[in-house]
């Protein structure tokens, strides 16, 4: 069976099978000592799941701060909370050092984002679950939910946990729960594979450190911050960042950069106060009209960024877009599962899409009381947009472009609501609010820790003397706090994801698929039997 094959729908045989151990491995870490480790780790899985972990609320960080160091020394390491405000990273450092191997920082974040409870389809995010696709022949845990508007869906069962700890795994079930998947899943992982080495009497090839984020979900404001205080408990040689989703393909994926985020508040200001749209209308200007053309103004019909030298810092080598072209992105399949006809035109494919700064409406407010429309002329309309920054195209430069792009429109920036004078002076009146920015971070393709991580990764996969296809990944589309950590350090870095890319991260529902688990801690048990040479 071919890899690229075996990790289709079904994403089954690879994970859970005998297939033949990477040379990087002792023969001991098969995959069978993997799932068996793992099962053996699942009820602690669900302890740590079943703590709540939203990124705003400082109590419920430090409870989990408080079990990570617990969970982290029961394996051997030593741990020191990171003081950040008031909620605490973790460091955690191996043991056993070898001063003659290099020194690998694994960085994972714990915290999650906000739930609404009643969008899940179960008794609570916090209360994890197993769950079946529907109709596939386990047997049904008996209801423990009244259910809701989401219930409603029939795609997946609820199944008796109980036979996740014993007996017989079907790598398809899921487990439900908030940051089942992003991402306390890669640290139950990179527990197991600790676990799985002591059993085989094995010990890393490398010096092991981890640091465990607890607000990335927020942007990780202070880590730049943190590490730069803690920079000689941090020293190692590279970073390995395990987040986001897999490639779907389910081939090994290795990622070499992210994009960076930025949110921009534009306000298009209208009269003085909310006006009668009966008495008003056609005589004062309608903010809500002016904005949707001031939006539409930025994009063309193709979905391309209009705005004056906004994709001028990319430049692709023919090299780089050969690697793009060969990730397996099945576009007719892509395009079916997001129900749309066709792509923007920004690049030639997703990947190279995703390498341009992207300009997103994340959300249009005006006109409105409370969650009603109103007759009004409005007094203001207000439109949130997300950014996605590239290197050479950072958070200051994307905003000022804006800015400019806003100003050449003929309207007057304000530094928030107008005075008289200035209603009274300018026709088109608009402010721009920053509210937090990241800069995208890069490795290069060929850089050491890239060239070590897609080769330990193809041969613990290998098929025989085979080794396995790799997905590289040049920048994925999403935002790590990588920049931060990686100025504060100086270290290169690379990505691993790890879960399955049909996650439901960040939205309800979210799950993590058994059988990447134990793809998952095999591929982190690779990783710390591979020795890593600069």
């Amino acid at each position: 069976m071919r890899l690229s094959r075996c990790f289709g729908a079904s994403l089954c045989a690879l994970f859970v099978s005998a297939a033949a151990p990477a040379r990087a491995q002792s023969p001991a870490v098969t995959p069978g000592l993997i799932e068996k480790t793992a099962q053996a780790n699942f009820p602690e899985f669900f302890e740590m799941l079943s703590l709540p972990n939203d990124s705003i609320v400082a109590a419920d960080i430090r409870k989990n701060a408080d079990w990570l160091e617990a969970a982290f020394q029961k394996r051997g390491f030593t741990t020191k909370q990171l003081p950040s405000k008031d909620k605490p990273l973790v460091f955690a450092e191996y043991g056993r050092k070898n001063p003659n191997a290099r020194t690998i920082l694994f960085y994972i974040h714990f915290d999650g984002m906000p739930v609404v409870p009643e969008h899940w389809a179960q008794k609570s995010p916090w209360d994890p679950v197993l769950k079946q696709r529907r109709g596939s022949g386990a047997p049904v845990a008996a209801p423990a939910f009244t259910p809701s508007r989401a219930s409603a869906r029939t795609d997946w069962e609820e199944i008796d946990k109980a036979q996740l700890f014993s007996g017989k795994i079907d790598p398809e079930w899921r487990i439900f729960g908030r940051s089942s998947s992003d991402d306390k899943g890669p640290i139950m992982m990179l527990l197991t594979a600790f676990d799985a080495l002591k059993a085989a009497s094995l010990e890393p090839e490398i010096n092991v450190k981890v640091l465990l984020d607890s607000e990335e979900e927020k942007g990780s404001p202070d880590i730049g911050a943190v590490a730069a205080a803690h920079r000689d408990l941090l020293r190692a040689d590279a970073i390995v960042i395990h987040d986001g989703p897999m490639h779907p393909s389910g081939q090994p994926t290795i990622t070499f950069g992210n994009r960076g985020n930025i949110v921009v508040e534009l306000t298009v200001h209208g009269p003085k106060a909310p006006l009668h749209s009966g008495h008003f209308g056609n005589y004062a200007p309608n903010p809500a009209q002016r904005l949707a053309a001031l939006l539409a103004s930025m994009k063309d019909d193709e979905g391309r960024v209009t705005i004056a030298g906004y994709y001028d810092s990319v430049k692709l080598s023919d090299a780089e877009r050969a690697i793009m072209g060969a990730v397996p992105d099945n576009e007719p399949e892509l395009l079916k599962r997001l129900g749309i006809a066709k792509p923007e035109s920004v690049g030639r494919n997703l990947q190279e899409a995703i390498q341009y700064p992207s300009l997103n409406i994340r959300g249009m407010v005006s006109a409105s009381i409370g969650d009603k429309g109103a007759n009004i002329v409005p007094s203001n309309a207000v439109a949130e947009l997300d950014l996605r920054t590239t290197p050479g195209a950072g958070p200051d430069r994307l905003a000022a472009l804006i800015e400019a792009h806003v100003r050449s429109k003929g309207y007057y920036i304000a530094a928030g609501e107008p005075n008289d004078d200035e209603r009274a002076r300018h026709d088109r009146i608009a402010s721009l609010t920053i509210q937090r920015g990241s800069a995208a971070a890069f490795t290069p393709l060929d850089s050491p820790i890239g060239v070590w991580a897609q080769d330990t990764l193809a041969r613990a996969f290998a098929e025989g003397e085979t080794p396995a296809k790799t997905v590289r990944i040049r920048m994925m589309g999403g935002s790590v706090p990588t920049d931060k950590l990686v100025d504060a350090l100086g270290l290169p870095f690379v990505i691993v994801p790890l879960v399955n890319p049909d996650n439901n991260q960040h939205s309800f529902d979210e799950n993590l698929r058994v059988g990447h688990f134990f793809s998952g801690a095999r591929s982190m048990a690779a990783l710390l039997r591979s020795p890593f040479v600069k």
